[in-house]
């Protein structure tokens, strides 16, 4: 029981993969059973959703192309998983342990510079705690060391190309021009490479860009909300549904929210926890089917039932 693979790499980052290809062939699998294949999206990418011998195909990305990919293999009616983009809300209460919440927020946002798809770049805040918040997140993150990734006290390096740069550094400046906060950063770190500066905006508002469109960068942005049933309604008010969060003592609180948040993975005092055994995969926008545990297994075979008609036995 098995599946051969052809892993497409991203071709931004295909050195990874590669890597991947050296270690399987050290362990043993036999030729043909792991494949991997660089190369663009449009062309190798694209092969691989249309060509009628391909079973099934997983894509992690951009909803954009996952979208494409869901429509490309429709060819042949190969199943599909999606795991897309996000705009993962952090629901801070006042009556949450304060320095664990600042703790995973930053991690929340900033992990691996902004580069990840179920980054928490919606915190909501609790009224009462809104300032106190804002102030100690500011310098948390003016203690992040930008800079060479190869140097062991660097904590954020380099944006992935030109282009996803030029992305955050727009996104910024339209935050700004809608009337966020900006209480740090904002800009392009250097002058050499794609560093960004570690960003923090306050005040923000559902309606501007940063609240709605997926930066894919080191960006925070920080609302303030009043309680459980605005904060519920505003962090649901997202094409996307990948992870959420829900930081306070109240037990019972958080199980109600993390019920009511529209989200496939839904931290409690905590973020950025990915075990084997539970599945990951997102709501609306941010995919379908999932990947990890038991139900992940499934997404890669088939049901089948097969009755037989036996000698009818007397007992």
């Amino acid at each position: 029981m098995g599946n051969t693979i052809v892993m497409k790499t991203a071709e931004q980052t295909p050195l990874t993969a590669n890597h991947i290809a050296a270690l399987v062939k050290e362990v043993g699998f036999p030729p043909g059973v792991v494949n991997i294949l660089s190369g663009y999206g449009p062309t190798a990418g694209g092969a691989i959703a249309t060509h009628d011998g391909v079973d099934k195909v997983a894509f992690t990305g951009s909803t954009e192309i996952g979208q494409l990919i869901h429509t490309m293999a429709a060819g042949n009616l190969k199943r599909v998983t999606l795991e897309l983009g996000g705009k993962s809300a952090n629901v801070v209460f006042g009556d949450c342990d304060f320095e664990r919440a600042i703790d995973q927020a930053h991690l929340g946002t900033f992990f691996n510079h902004g580069q990840c798809c179920s980054a928490a770049s919606r915190v909501f805040v609790e009224e009462s705690i809104y300032d106190q918040f804002v102030e100690a997140t500011v310098e948390r993150a003016k203690a992040i060391k930008v800079g060479d990734p190869y140097e062991m006290d660097t904590a954020q390096g380099p944006q992935v190309n030109q282009e996803q740069l030029d992305k955050i550094t727009d996104l910024c400046n339209s935050g700004t021009r809608e009337g966020a906060q900006l209480a740090l950063g904002g800009q392009r770190y250097g002058d050499k490479g794609y560093f960004f500066q570690p960003t923090v905006f306050a005040n923000v508002k559902d309606d501007m860009r940063i609240a709605k469109e997926e930066i894919f960068g080191p960006v925070m942005s920080i609302f303030k909300f009043k309680d459980v049933a605005e904060v519920v309604s505003r962090a649901n008010n997202s094409i996307y549904g990948l992870a959420a969060s829900v930081f306070t003592r109240d037990i019972e609180k958080a199980l109600k929210v993390a019920h009511e948040l529209q989200a496939g993975t839904v931290y409690v005092n905590a973020y950025h926890v990915l075990q084997p055994s539970t599945p990951f995969g997102g709501f609306k926008m941010s995919g379908s089917g999932r990947e990890l545990g038991e139900y992940g297994l499934e997404q890669y075979s088939e049901k089948k039932t097969v009755i037989i008609k036996t000698a009818q036995k007397n007992s």
